[in-house]
């Protein structure tokens, strides 16, 4: 009989969970530290129903990627998110942001800038479900079904100059749509990864979750999902991926610099300023575990970082 033996970092199906609040900056930042229960929130505030890409979902499923915890229950993922550009709250209400049209633009050192259309890009990549370990800074955890393709595939369809070294995420900016925008908060949302972080295996564009497009809380239409990471690295709804040869400063970064870094590495070993990452709250249950380094993803990953040990790597 053949045996199927589990990695490290491998989840369970059963386990997906959802992902990770300032009037003033201190405030704010000090609201990230408390893990909130789950609260009833009607309706899903999915993409548009007029979305083409509909029809593409459910993906097949890439049995590399699995877990060892159960599925985090879809209702849980859409009934707390961090999307500061709507809210500041979890239970938060996105159904203002218009999914359709959208163009995510590739440009910086490229061979050619280029500007694609959502639903002309996912053709394009093709589509595949994963399933993911998702770690908040905030200390609580979720396994979400992600849909998408490989972001080193769409790293080769920009076709990147050799002399690029980092990948700049930057999402939309409306502060007529998003009410949240037109608070002191250094929008748009940026973020970025290295070259080599950016064309690992496991860094992943997520279009859609649960089987279906992604809900506009989940950050439709496109975002991505680094989930050896804390989940303010995952930037949502992204209109630009630039290639750069200079480290971008990061939304966190310009917010909280003593507090979030550009790394943002899942690590047990090192607390946040103002609370420990030693342990985890699994969202839907409330069960607690002990963190993994790279949450549970070393075996990928922690190569990327050799050499790196005088950086604060969970920053």
């Amino acid at each position: 009989m053949h045996v199927i033996r589990r990695k490290a970092w491998e989840i369970p199906a059963s386990l997906t969970t959802p992902e990770a609040a300032f009037v003033d900056r201190r405030a704010f930042l000090a609201g990230l530290g408390a893990a909130g229960a789950y609260v009833a929130w009607p309706g899903r505030a999915r993409a548009d129903d007029a979305d083409p890409s509909a029809g593409l979902y459910p993906a097949q499923r890439n049995p590399a990627y699995t877990l060892d915890r159960d599925v985090t229950p879809e209702k849980y993922n859409l009934n707390y998110n961090n999307f500061y550009e709507y809210s500041t709250n979890k239970r938060l209400d996105a159904s203002a942001l218009k999914t359709r049209p959208w163009t995510v633009k590739l440009d910086g050192l490229v061979e050619k800038e280029q500007t694609v259309d959502i639903d002309a890009l996912i053709k394009t990549m093709g589509l595949e479900e994963r399933l993911y370990r998702h770690r908040c800074v905030e200390a609580w955890s979720m396994a979400i079904p992600w849909t998408g393709f490989p972001l080193k595939k769409l790293i080769e369809f920009a076709k990147p100059l050799s002399s690029a070294s980092y990948v700049r995420f930057e999402t939309f900016l409306d502060k007529k749509m998003a009410p949240g925008q037109r608070s002191f908060l250094p929008w748009p949302y940026v973020e970025g990864l290295t070259m080599a972080e950016a064309t690992n295996d496991l860094a992943f564009i997520a279009t859609g979750a649960y089987g279906k497009p992604l809900a506009k809380v989940q950050g439709a239409p496109i975002r991505l999902a680094t989930p050896w990471k804390y989940g303010f690295k995952s930037a949502k709804s992204i209109v630009k991926i630039s290639f750069v040869d200079k480290r971008p400063e990061t939304f966190w970064e310009a917010l909280g610099p003593d507090e979030y870094g550009f790394w943002a590495n899942v690590n047990p070993a090192v607390p946040h300023p103002r609370w420990s990452q030693a342990q985890e709250t699994f969202l839907n249950d409330g069960q607690m575990r002990p963190t993994l380094i790279f949450n549970g993803y070393a075996e990928q990953v922690a190569s990327l970082y050799k050499g790196l040990d005088k950086e604060p790597l969970y920053m």
